[in-house]
């Protein structure tokens, strides 16, 4: 079992919108039958404004296979482009991390 987090170093004051957008985004994951996703905020830290957004896969291959959205429709491709147009204008900079669960 893998733990990947997305870390993304947020614009000052654009947390909220992002947080929204992957909110929305976790639900239509799950309606995909791709699993939760766990949201948390900084509340201190090297950089202000940090989003962490976090999820268990399997596997590599089983997030290879969620990254390229095989596990939904077209029309919720479609649904996943539109929740995140704009994401760039909030996002200073990211990074991932992969983790092997031990235990």
């Amino acid at each position: 079992m893998l733990l990947v987090r997305e870390v993304f170093h947020c614009r000052p004051g654009k947390v909220r919108p992002l947080i929204e957008k992957f909110q929305a985004m976790g639900k239509l994951m799950q309606r995909a039958g791709q699993g939760g996703m766990r949201l948390m905020t900084d509340m201190s830290g090297e950089r202000y404004w940090t989003l962490v957004a976090e999820m268990e896969v399997e596997s590599l291959a089983e997030f290879e296979k969620m990254m390229q959205g095989s596990d939904m429709t077209e029309e919720m491709q479609k649904e996943f482009g539109k929740i995140m147009e704009g994401y760039h204008d909030l996002v200073e900079s990211g990074r991932r991390e992969i983790f092997r669960i031990e235990g």
